[in-house]
């Protein structure tokens, strides 16, 4: 029998599977055909910042200065005790998810100040979180704002995080820093523990006609799944925190490249989105009939095995390859005359 265990930030785990963050979460009908198809963890749908200054503000306006209004118009307004907020519903499906399945359940969380992430963090961990998602969801547009103040935004949100809570918090980062192996140890060196690689940021677009941008969602690629691979090959050997894959990931090909790389579990995301909850269980199925032929007994045995500490030519993640790359392509014949 093939052993498709692994851990995640700590937390034993069934297999490397793990539904990331998606509107696959928002439902508790969903969660639990994700866990019948064999997620070995939940994460969530996020909990957004704006929800939370939005909901500040109207509880502000509406309920603390209810004196402003007249005798009349204040018997229109909500019972505070009654009314519930996004957070109640958040933490309700929180509680509601963790008393059904059997699998860890991730809360996460998308911001960029650290403004409430303390007492929210308390809560969630209270109605039964086992790890916190942080999700720094943060364009530095400012060419006021050094590179140096936009780590010092994450490592503000890890640290209140960590102040507050018990459970393990994982950082999901986009690939843009200077240096990722020296952020990335700086946020272990924070209490992170462990990193989600990589963030999509989605790119707005242009509308040709009216000449004004517009949002469009593109789900993610297998080709995606490489810039994954390169980083947390080069990450595996320099960190002892949870290297989590996410983004780009459709197939067993995919999840078994980046555990041979060192991550530690893969997140899915579009290809549920797309496919539904079958395809997870067929990932798995491929995973386990791909180790049998190469006679793996286990995904702990096949994890890293190619990392950069591993590699007999470690300049394959290195400018050597890239050099390599572009000198050996050449053009179709008849595509230059």
């Amino acid at each position: 029998m093939i052993d498709l265990s692994t851990t995640y930030l700590g937390l034993p785990l069934k297999n490397p599977l793990v539904p990331s963050s998606s509107p696959l979460c928002k439902h508790l009908d969903s969660v639990l055909q994700l866990e019948d198809a064999g997620a070995a963890a939940i994460v969530l749908h996020s909990f957004y910042e704006e929800e939370l200054i939005a909901e500040d503000a109207m509880a502000d306006r509406f309920l603390l200065h209810a004196e402003l209004h007249d005798g009349e118009s204040a018997g229109f307004l909500p019972d505070h005790g009654s009314y519930e907020s996004a957070i109640d519903r958040y933490l309700e499906h929180l509680r509601r998810v963790k008393a059904r399945v059997g699998i860890p359940v991730i809360a996460s969380l998308n911001g960029v100040t650290p403004s409430g992430w303390v007492d929210l963090g308390r809560e969630l961990e209270a109605a039964g979180a086992d790890a916190l998602e942080l999700n720094v969801y943060h364009i530095a547009a400012d060419p006021n704002e050094t590179g140096d103040a936009v780590e010092a935004r994450y490592l503000a949100l890890l640290t209140e995080l960590k102040r507050t809570v018990a459970v393990p918090v994982v950082m999901k980062l986009p690939p843009f820093f200077a240096s990722l192996p020296n952020f990335v140890r700086r946020l272990e060196a924070g209490g992170a523990a462990g990193v989600s690689l990589f963030n999509r940021f989605f790119q707005p677009d242009i509308d040709l006609d009216s000449l004004e941008m517009v949002d469009r969602l593109e789900l993610s690629s297998p080709d995606e799944a490489l810039l994954r691979i390169r980083w947390i090959a080069i990450l595996r050997a320099q960190t002892r925190i949870t290297l989590a894959a996410t983004g780009g990931v459709y197939g067993y090909q995919e999840a078994l490249k980046l555990l041979l790389a060192g991550a530690d579990v893969v997140h899915l995301a579009s290809c549920l989105l797309e496919h539904g909850p079958a395809r997870l269980t067929q990932i798995l199925h491929d995973l386990r009939a791909w180790m049998a032929d190469r006679e793996y007994e286990s995904v702990a045995q096949l994890k890293g095995s190619m990392c950069q500490a591993n590699l007999r030519d470690a300049s394959s993640l290195a400018r050597q390859s890239y050099i390599r790359v572009l000198d050996s392509f050449t053009p179709r014949p008849g595509v230059w005359r």
